[in-house]
């Protein structure tokens, strides 16, 4: 009989989280949402909690076609460019 070790060694992974951001006032906020029935509704809804309540401005909403799947490298590049940070969560 042969035994297997079914474990698998894991890659060191640096993770840390994003720096807050000091101060909401007149930020551009990104949204991405998940293309899920009710994700863009609620997002937008959140997001416009930070229009009222700080004076952000909300940049075109960002999508992913799989709800499952990361953003692609492409969106989240452009989104860096042209916000000062985003929200996302799932619609459903």
């Amino acid at each position: 009989m042969q035994l297997y070790d079914p474990t698998a060694s894991v890659p060191d992974r640096n993770l840390a989280r994003a720096p807050a951001v000091p101060d909401l006032s007149g930020k551009r906020i990104g949204v991405l949402h998940n293309n899920k029935l009710n994700a863009p509704l609620m997002l937008t809804a959140v997001a416009d909690l930070f229009v009222e309540r700080h004076g952000c401005s909300i940049v075109p909403l960002y999508d992913k076609t799989n709800a499952s799947a990361p953003a692609p490298s492409e969106t989240l590049e452009e989104m860096a460019g042209r916000v000062d940070f985003m929200i996302t969560g799932l619609g459903d």
